[in-house]
């Protein structure tokens, strides 16, 4: 796995269109790290950046905070993020849990 991209859609991809993507719970892990979110002050790509060194995967901070809202300008002020760590494994599990979710409610 790539640690610059990792094209999370071609999972939900489908005769060139693209599925609408659920919500995949990621495991938390005892290597988590965890940041206390300034609205206004904090960005995802610049977390992404210094916890993965790619600015690209703000995504999975999301993925893995779904009380935080959807999309990075609902996150509340002073919220405390879960950010899933190391990378590599973080991706591996989001693969999984994909696979998972489609055993359960198909392709």
């Amino acid at each position: 796995m790539d640690k610059k991209y990792f094209d999370r859609y071609q999972f939900f991809e489908e005769d060139g269109s693209f599925r609408i993507i659920p919500g995949i719970e990621m495991p938390i892990k005892y290597s988590d790290r965890y940041a206390q979110y300034k609205k206004g002050k904090d960005r995802l790509d610049k977390w992404s950046d210094q916890y993965y060194g790619s600015p690209t995967f703000g995504w999975v901070i999301m993925q893995a905070n779904p009380l935080a809202g959807s999309l990075e300008f609902e996150i509340p002020d002073n919220f405390l993020m879960r950010i899933p760590y190391p990378l590599i494994p973080s991706l591996q599990d989001y693969k999984k849990a994909v696979e998972t979710y489609k055993q359960y409610y198909g392709e």
